[in-house]
Parts: C-alpha cells; structure tokens; sequence
C-alpha cells in the first residue's frame, strides 16, 4: 500500500545525536528539564517518595518539557517523548487518539480494550461508562507534573493493568505571572491560551483557558475544542486546601479508516461520514493535605464530573452487501404486492426524493429491485450521561525504626456513579461524497429519542449505576542502607446495576446485577548505593472489572455495532494482570541511563471480537495474553544540549487458543468471501502492537534567546485487527491488501526565539519529510469497485445460506502528513 521510513527514524536520531556532541562544549551549563524528584506512590498527594526506592521505571516531565515540545496535548507529548508510548491513530483525530504503553491501552472508544488508569490530582478520568479516556478533555495549559508508572500497580486501582499516567495541575505558586498565547498554522489550524496565577497571603490562584479550531487535513474532518481551569488554594504551616474545577467543550470529527485503494489514490480521502462526536465535562474536586504531627499527614480528596457525550457515525449497510439476493417466498411477495410496494421503487423514485422508512427499504432488498439504492447507509446516533462522585483519604505515617527509615501509608476509597444510554440506528443512502443521509424531516435525535418507522430494531435505553469500595495501604522500609521493600495491598469491591426501560426483563434484556471483588498485592526491592546504580525487583497485580457496555455486549450470537447497541448476555470475569519488572538505572556525571526487562501476563482478558469495519462485534474473556519486552535508554544534559533516547523490544502475544469471527481473513473455515471463523493459537501476536518502539529527542540552546527542538519516532509493523492468527494473504480478488500495518519513521522540529524576555515566538514542524503511513490497521468488507462506485450487487461468486461472497480489504489509519504551525507568547 504505502511505503514506510523505518530506517529514516534511526538515521534522524544518529544524526541529532552528532550533532548534539559536536557543539555540546559550546555555552553555559544549564539543568535539565525535568525538575521532579518527588514521586505520589498513591493517586493522591501526601505519600511522596524518592523514586529510586520504588521497584519499577517511572518515567516523569514537567510543564516545561510539555511548553518546550509544542505539542498539541498530552497524548501528543507522550507519543513522542515516553519510552514504549506509541499511538494507533483509529479516530483520527489529533485529540482522539489510543494512547499505548506496553501494550495497554488508554481510548476514547468504546469497544477499545482498556488496560491504563488515568488521574488528575487524585481524581481517576477513566470513564464509568467502559472505562474509556477522553484527551479531548484534559486541559493542557493546566498540566504541571505528568508521572507514569509501569506495570499493575494495585495502588491506582481498577484499570491498572499495564500501568497508570498521574497529573499534577499548577498553582499560584508553581505558575506565578499571567501569559497569553495564540498560534497559526496548516490546515487552518488556530489556537488561543491565556492564563494567570498568583498569590496574596496565604491564597493563592491559577487560571487557564484555551480555544482551538482546525479544518484537518482529511477530508471533512473539522474539529473545536474549548477547555478552561482554576484552582484557588489556601495553605498554613501544617494545611494546605484547594478547589479547583475544569470545562470542556469539544466537538470532533474523527473520518476513521480509509480502505487501501482510496488511500493511495487520495491520502486526505475518507470512507464515509459523518462521524462526529460531541463531548461536555465538568469537574469539581477539592483536595486536603494536614500535617497531624511531625511523622503524621492526612491527606484527601472529594469530587463531582458530569460528562455529556454524542454521537453521529455514517456506515454502509452490510445486509444491502450480503442479502439483496434473498428471494423473498410466495406469501412475503403476495404481502408486498398487496400492500403496494411491488416493482419498488417505481419510476421516478430515487434516494432524493422519496422518504424511506423501515418498511419500504426492508421491501427494496425483498424484491431485489435495485438492492442497496435506498438502505445502503446507516445513521448511527448515541447519547450518554454520566454522572460520577467519589471521596477519598489516606494517612502516611512517617518514622525512623533504629536506624531504619519507614513510610506506611492506608486509605479508603468510594466512588458512585449513574450513567444513561440511549442509541438508535436509522437507514439511509450513500450520497455522492461519501456521506450518509435520510429523507427530509427524519432523523431527529435531539434528546436521544428516535423516530420508530426510520429506526433499526436496535434501540437502547439503559440506565447503568457503578459503586466502587476501596482499601488499600503500602509500605516502603530500608531494610539497610540503600537496601528497600515495599509491600502494597488494594481490595476493591464492584457493584455494577443495569436497568433497561426498553425491555425490562426477559429475554434479551439488559437489566442485570453484578459483583466484582479481588485484593490485588504489590512486592518490590530496590537497592541504590549511590547515583550511579539503582537495581529494582518488584511484583505487582492488578485487575479490572467489566464496564456496563461489556456486560451488555458479549453475546456472539448478537453482536453489537458499538457504541450503538447492546444486547443482554452473560456476565464476564474480571481481567488479572500479573507484571513481574527487573531492572536497573543509574547517573555517570552527564549521562543517564537505565535497562529492564517486564513481563505482564493477563488472565481473562476482555477482548472485544469484531465482524468487520462496520463496528459490529462482542465482547468476551479471553484466556491469558502476554505482553514482555525490554527497555533501554538515556539522557544527557551536556550544557546547552539535551539528549535523550529510548527502545523498547515489546512481545504482545496470545497464550490460549480461541475462535474469533474472521470474515475479512482469507484462512475463515467457509470459504473466500464469506464470513467464518479464524483459530487464534498460543504464540500469535496481538494486533495494533509493534514489536519495536524507537525515539530520540535532542534540544539545543543556541543562544540565551535562540533554541532548536527535534524529536524522531521509529515504529515497527503491527498486524491488523482480524488478522488475530496472523496467517492472512491477499489474493487480488476476494481479499485486497496483507493485513498488516507497516513500520514508519517520523521526524518532528521546533524553534523558539525570545526577542524579549517577556516575548517568545516559535514554530512547529511535524514530519519534517512528509512521510505516509499508517498508525493501524484492520480487516473488513468494502462496499465499493475499484473505481469507487458503490456495490450496488454483492461480489459475484457461489451463493451459500443466501449470500454472496463480498470483497474484503485492508483498511488503514493514516498519519498525518507534514503539518506546520507558528505562534506567539507573551508572559507578564
């Protein structure tokens, strides 16, 4: 399909780095650009260690690196600058993104396998409704401290299987001064942030907002984000207090994937649309540290978020590809003509100007008169409120045992939450440009209802209620000097309460109870003797009970097009993840280092197993998956350069044997065309996971006034989704493209220059050479000819069960190409 730059990658990290040395003696000697030491070992303030005594690779920046960076937001910042962080770009959309670590994911879509817990200031952002993660809504300019701790550490709770991101927001006192700044760049790309902080006596304040817009470089794609934060703060010399609150309003186009054959002949092209998703939050949270003693802290926190999500999806049809050649019997015909729709449409009757409700376009495929004209589309609509408030505190007790230092921290949690779901699907036509419609006057969805005669027999109207209890508590003890072991524990209970107002019970309903509970333990030693080695060992377990929607998504007999429908199944297990880390880093004067190897291990997996493109699927448990690897990097701080790079060998594997749908895969059991099912074995890799994850990073300071930034990403290929047994080949016929998405390279370059101190002007140049790519793939039927006409009969071949074989092809998520922006701020 498209050619990529691996080698590209390593050859632009090669040559910052030369580059870097060979002016590294040049300037004054400046610190480095992480100025955390300090490490929360609990979602909440008051339990900070030195990081050299946790058992793990915990990798941290600042909001200078963010600023320095230019990056668009958090994920952003992360994909280019943490070790065995990498992104698939599915929605793509620059604020929608599934963020990787290791192989977990953290997603803002529904049906995505989560797998990273989020917190900002103690608040967990994983939403109740799937635990899904909306970056749209993290303010960026509000972001002080970001921390991410590797494996499934039982301390930050549900969710925690590959690891957890933990935000500190700024101050008055770490952000003092009122900037503003606007931006200008590709694709009408526009930003504007202003924001203010300071303190008077023992208050203190920070205040941000910020707007973007952006057409996007695919077509119809245009996105808005507004997002706005404060906090005010009052402290003494034993309490410190602060209430804060943030907003957001986005609403985001994100065009998808786009089959092969389009995407080479246009690379800004989509498959269809619209595909919009609206998203408003709110969030209050107050927070609370007292010093009881000189060895006794309390700590605590209570909140309140209101999300409120929409959205509106175009797809293709399937069953217009698959069973317009059914043959309608004698009486269905004779009901048909009797009720005057025989021969339809009629003459003079086209997509435009004839309405089209559920009966007339069930009588379009009966009759096989011109199958797929009419209900080759679907509308897919949803609305999801959700409610969520929690409280929690914890005491640290810091002491000297002898000569033996000792930190013990225990705490309570409780979160609740109320979640309402409603969801219809309509049929519609494909227009000319690739977009969806209904006839004039249908389609309202303003309030979450639908209008009966246009919609699906698909309609969800569930109401989801989620209590989680917690009590945890960890350990940290010198056992000699330089010598550590922390022990930690989490028990967290789950009580998930479904209620559907569509059917309330019966078969086929959503109303259902469910408990989850599991103590999850944590073991680790760490020795530092000095600066120059930190050696860890460390144990830790993790879990994630299922979310509302996987409850009600896990019937292969009834598969959901997610996040638009559901239907009553079995319950799930929860997921357990087992991650044993070895390691070790250290300091040599300029230069930093570290290496370690990590093994995470899940059982019960909770997978969600999709037909095809058209977001039809279930979940279900799955036995055990592995994901192991190594990491190695570096940094230096060499005077006026800074360097840092980082690799990551990442094996994401399948160690059970199950059967998974695979119509799209060429090795299904029925036949070319068809849908089936592929065998997954022990061994197999995972989809969307690279095995290879390479980046180096390198800024120079010029001048005192002038700096040049420059970052390079090296991804390795990653097998498409469908393609879970790893064994599919194209033929050129029934199945188009190999199923994989291909390893890339990326370079990214910024300057900043300073006129004035209070001035700072700067440009932004993301993949400097224009390379295509694609950040993932998946299998799945197409609708159109090559020449991109719809299908409006399905693919010719033998007829099984009443269908046709249809066309399959690899569809990809294609990267951004070279975008530039440029911009302006001004700090007083």
């Amino acid at each position: 399909m498209i050619r990529f730059d691996w080698k590209a990658a390593c050859l632009c990290a090669v040559s910052m780095t030369a580059i870097a040395q060979a002016h590294a003696q040049t300037g004054p000697q400046v610190a480095t650009t992480t100025d955390v030491v300090v490490i929360t070992a609990t979602p909440l303030d008051g339990a900070e260690v030195d990081p050299r005594t946790l058992p793990a690779p915990v990798q941290q920046a600042n909001a200078r690196d963010i600023a320095n960076s230019h990056a668009l937001d958090l994920s952003a910042f992360m994909n280019r600058r943490l070790g065995s962080v990498y992104i698939n770009d599915v929605q793509n959309n620059p604020l929608q993104p599934d963020v990787n670590y290791r192989g977990y994911t953290a997603s803002p879509l529904l049906g995505t396998p989560q797998g990273l817990s989020l917190y900002m200031d103690g608040v967990r952002l994983n939403q109740p409704f799937g635990d899904v993660v909306s970056w749209d809504l993290i303010p960026r300019d509000a972001i002080e401290t970001i921390t991410l701790m590797p494996g499934s550490n039982p301390l930050f709770g549900l969710n925690t299987l590959g690891g957890s991101l933990s935000v500190r927001t700024k101050t008055g006192l770490t952000a003092p001064g009122s900037t503003v700044e606007a931006s200008y760049g590709s694709n009408n790309r526009w930003q504007a942030q202003a924001s203010t902080g300071g303190k008077a006596g023992a208050v203190d304040w920070f205040v941000t907002g910020n707007h973007f817009e952006d057409d996007g470089w695919r077509d119809a794609s245009p996105s808005k984000a507004s997002q706005l934060f404060a906090r005010v703060g009052w402290r003494d010399a034993r309490t410190k207090l602060s209430l804060s609150g943030s907003f957001a309003d986005t609403n985001l186009t994100g065009n998808a994937l786009q089959e092969q054959r389009f995407l080479e002949r246009d690379y800004k092209s989509i498959y269809t649309k619209p595909d919009i998703t609206k998203n408003k939050a709110g969030l209050v949270n107050f927070t609370g540290t007292h010093e009881l003693s000189d060895h006794l802290r309390f700590s605590g926190n209570a909140y309140y978020r209101n999300i409120t999500s929409s959205t509106l999806n175009g797809d293709l049809n399937d069953q217009s590809l698959t069973e317009s050649v059914y043959q309608p019997n004698a009486a269905e015909r004779n009901a048909l003509t009797a009720a005057g729709y025989a021969g339809f449409p009629t003459a003079g009757e086209n997509a435009t100007n004839t309405p089209f409700p559920k009966w007339r376009c069930i009588a379009n495929i009966l009759l096989n008169a011109e199958p797929g004209e009419k209900c080759n589309g679907l509308l897919n609509r949803n609305h999801t409120n959700q409610n969520e408030s929690g409280v929690s505190g914890q005491f640290t007790f810091g002491e000297r045992l002898g000569a033996f230092a000792n930190q013990f921290t225990a705490g309570l949690a409780y979160n609740a939450s109320h979640a309402d779901f409603r969801q219809a699907t309509q049929y519609g036509y494909l227009t000319a440009d690739r977009g969806v419609a209904t006839a004039s006057g249908s389609g309202a969805f303003a309030d979450g209802t639908q209008d009966s005669e246009n919609a699906l027999d698909a309609r969800v109207d569930l109401t989801g209620t989620t209590q989680v209890y917690s009590v945890f508590a960890t350990d940290t003890l010198e056992l000699a000097p330089a010598l550590n072991l922390t022990a930690s524990a989490r028990y967290d209970k789950t009580v998930i309460r479904n209620r559907d107002a569509v059917t309330p019970s019966g078969a086929g309903s959503l109303t259902a109870d469910h408990e989850f509970e599991r103590l999850n333990p944590a073991i680790g030693l760490t020795w530092s003797p000095s600066t120059a080695l930190t050696a860890y060992l460390g144990y830790t377990e993790g879990s994630r009970a299922p979310s509302a929607v996987e409850l009600g998504c896990s019937d292969p007999a009834n598969p959901c097009r997610l996040p638009n429908a559901l239907a009553g199944d079995p319950p799930l297990n929860q997921v357990v993840t087992r991650t044993i880390e070895a390691g070790a880093s250290g300091k040599f004067g300029m230069l930093g280092w570290n290496a370690g190897l990590f093994r995470g291990e899940n059982s019960d997996d909770i997978i969600f197993v999709a037909n095809d493109t058209s977001g039809f699927g279930y979940f279900q448990n799955f036995g055990k998956t592995r994901r192991q690897g190594i990491e190695l990097g570096f940094n230096a701080d060499l005077g006026t350069i800074t360097l840092g790079a980082n690799y990551t060998y990442l094996d994401a594997t399948y160690r059970s044997e199950e059967e998974v749908p695979g119509q799209g895969n060429s090795t299904n059991d029925v036949g070319p065309g068809f849908e089936g099912v592929i065998t997954i074995s022990s061994g197999d890799r995972i989809p969307l996971v690279p095995k290879q994850i390479l980046k180096a990073n390198a800024r120079w300071e010029i001048t005192s006034q002038f700096a040049v930034e420059a970052d390079a990403i090296g991804i390795d290929s990653s097998y498409a989704r469908g393609n879970e047994n790893n064994l599919h080949q194209p033929d050129g016929v029934f199945y188009l493209g190999e199923g994989k998405a291909g390893r890339y390279g990326v370079m990214n370059i910024g300057a900043d220059y300073r006129p004035t101190p209070s001035i700072k002007l700067f440009v932004q140049v993301n993949n400097v050479f224009d390379t295509r790519y694609s950040t993932g793939a998946q299998l799945g039927s197409t609708g159109f000819t090559d020449s991109g006409a719809f299908i409006a009969r399905p693919f010719a071949g033998p007829i099984v069960d009443g269908e046709r074989p249809t066309r399959n092809a690899t569809f990809y998520a294609p990267g951004a190409p070279r975008l530039f922006w440029v911009g302006v701020k001004y700090g007083f």
